[in-house]
């Protein structure tokens, strides 16, 4: 079970002060929050790429990079690379290249994406939304396993016979499908044999055990091993020493991102009555103390079948130290938690069988 961070390095203004800090800030304080995720022992860091004012990673493998000679155990994937709007010849070349720097810990999570910004800013039809994601991965795909690469489709100039370099250190470089939760989006990633990463962020998270149960079937349909292909999710959550301080730090920020995203897109105003539903014991959001958010995580593999459990914080703006805090609580006290309890539980398993 391994257990890591997600962030979309937010540039929200401060709920409480409303100062907007800037980029250049959040960024290097994300390089520290990696720094110290690899310190404390978590598996996984994950930069969300971003095309809009209040996010300031726009590329993922930069901030992972920069990131990357200052940590040595811990593996770094975007979270997600907007497949459809960007070049694949280059999207492989960046992964490649940050996984030389860290001695083979890069990973691409490509998605389409929840935003829609990058289209119109990199030239791409919105009407071609599902089309472009399908080629470009194709393309991506091809790349990874050739280093000579003949292809051609309808929204990219052909490239005939050409090398795409740097060459990664693993081989393959891992590839995840981001999904939202679509039977479509799971069913193309089990039948590519390709990791799933689930973002469950609403309702309750056991509802999508039959999504990842589809996925399975899927794979095995194509001829994978389903049994060796890691499934994951993105869940926001924040951990404090007690559970109603990490609802008190948590919830400000997240209600301020949530109405911003639900005047967009047209959802019910957020308010304290939907948070605390959400971070019940059944509930998406894993807020609380570490005994809380690690029994969650435990019910989660046990429930739903995910193997890889990204913690999104912070959601909005939050200070900087107590994010820190909540990623070395995450590390010290919730992860070593749940891999034990889930060595036990698979070890119970095998000896029933």
């Amino acid at each position: 079970m391994e257990i890591g961070i997600s962030t979309f390095v937010e540039t929200t203004p401060d709920v409480h002060t409303g100062e907007v800090i800037s980029h250049a800030q959040r960024l290097r304080e994300v390089v520290e929050e990696i720094v110290l995720a690899d310190r404390v022992g978590l598996d996984v860091y994950g930069v969300g790429e971003h095309h809009r004012k209040d996010y300031a990673a726009s590329s993922p493998a930069i901030v992972l990079a920069a990131a990357a000679p200052q940590t040595s155990r811990i593996r770094l994937t975007s979270a997600v690379t907007v497949l459809s709007s960007a070049d694949p010849v280059r999207v492989f070349q960046d992964f490649a290249t940050l996984d030389g720097i860290s001695g083979g810990r890069a990973e691409i999570m490509a998605g389409r994406g929840s935003f829609i910004e990058s289209f119109p800013l990199f030239g791409y039809d919105l009407d071609h939304y599902n089309e472009l994601f399908d080629e470009k991965l194709e393309l991506l795909l091809k790349i990874r396993a050739s280093e000579q690469v003949t292809w051609q489709g309808g929204h990219r100039p052909a490239i005939d016979n050409l090398g795409v370099y740097p060459r990664p250190v693993q081989n393959p470089l891992p590839v995840w499908i981001g999904s939202g939760g679509s039977q479509e989006s799971v069913v193309r990633a089990g039948l590519l044999g390709l990791p799933l990463v689930l973002a469950i962020i609403g309702g309750s998270p056991v509802q999508f055990a039959p999504l990842v149960q589809l996925y399975k079937k899927a794979a095995a349909h194509a001829g994978h091993d389903a049994s060796k292909l890691p499934v994951a999710s993105h869940s926001h959550g924040f951990i404090a020493e007690t559970t109603e301080l990490a609802a008190d730090k948590f919830f400000p920020s997240t209600q301020a991102v949530m109405n911003v995203l639900g005047r967009e897109r047209g959802w019910g105003p957020y308010d304290r009555s939907s948070f605390d539903s959400a971070r019940s014991f059944n509930g998406a959001l894993y807020v609380g103390d570490p005994d809380t958010v690690a029994r969650k995580i435990v019910h989660l593999r046990k429930n739903v079948g995910i193997t890889r459990f990204l913690l999104h914080v912070p959601v909005g703006t939050m200070p900087h130290d107590e994010v820190m805090r909540a990623i070395e609580l995450l590390g010290t006290e919730v992860a070593p938690r749940v891999r034990e309890e889930v060595a036990a539980w698979e070890a119970e398993g095998a000896e029933r069988a």
